[in-house]
């Protein structure tokens, strides 16, 4: 059965305890996954991000003269904090993941997807994200930057009930608002999904609208890779695919990799 309903934003209904053995399911997860952060065109963004003139914190040896002298000028007396230096620092990304709690995504699905993206969430603790889960509907379990733990994020999706058809759609549209302040360089979304979409509008439109969509399709049960690709594609993203657990942390390491 398909729709062409149009989705809508509503509060979190949890319902179920959290089960011990997901809990280790993520944690191996965590363990497994390395997340890297991608560089720009820019020569001087080679190595480990932007050269930037900074106040000496004990970190760096290689001093920035002209502005060092310019702070002596200002100051009458000198002091470490006076030393200007270059050190590369990385722009803090804004990434929203995107995990589908279906009633597709039912079960081991639902537990697998709940463990990916507690993970994820605290690989990527050094960035800006956000959470939502979506059905025919969606829900903002974090908004984009709020600051949570991969424990907490864990629990609310554990706790959520699979429900509902597959809109697609209606959480890349969301998405999409909450990166719409975002330079598009820094904005990725993360579709976790089996993109089996059967509600809401045809979200092709939306994805090409993303400054970057990655999907990762699950593969355990039924699913759609031609939509996963097509998404990734018009997202100017990634695509990858996992039929377990197991399959996740080389998966998004694939997605998130240079």
């Amino acid at each position: 059965m398909t729709t062409d309903d149009v989705g809508e934003l509503r509060s979190a209904d949890v319902e179920a305890a959290v089960d011990t053995e997901v809990v280790r399911r993520a944690r191996e997860i965590a363990a497994r996954l390395s997340l890297s952060r991608p560089t720009h065109g820019r020569t001087e963004l080679r190595g480990a991000g932007l050269l930037r003139s900074v106040r000496y914190s004990g970190s760096s040896d290689e001093i920035d003269i002209e502005a060092t002298l310019d702070r002596l000028v200002e100051s009458a007396r000198m002091s470490d904090r006076d030393i200007i230096v270059r050190e590369r620092r990385q722009n803090r990304r804004s990434i929203v993941l995107a995990v589908d709690v279906s009633g597709s995504m039912s079960g081991e699905r639902a537990q697998t997807a709940a463990a990916t993206i507690g993970a994820t969430v605290g690989r990527l603790s050094d960035d800006a994200v956000g959470v939502l889960a979506f059905w025919s509907d969606a829900s903002v379990l974090v908004p984009l930057g709020d600051p949570s733990s991969p424990e907490v994020v864990l629990d609310l999706l554990l706790q959520l009930p699979s429900r509902g058809l597959t809109n697609i759609e209606f959480p890349l549209r969301a998405a999409l608002s909450q990166l719409e302040r975002v330079p598009a360089r820094d904005a990725r979304v993360l579709l976790l999904s089996d993109c089996v979409h059967n509600a809401g509008p045809d979200p092709r439109s939306v994805a090409s609208r993303l400054p970057r969509l990655d999907v990762l399709l699950d593969t355990s049960g039924e699913h759609d890779v031609d939509l996963a690709r097509d998404l990734a594609e018009l997202g100017r993203g990634r695509f990858a695919s996992a039929a377990t657990y197991r399959d996740v942390a080389p998966a998004m390491s694939r997605l998130f990799g240079p």
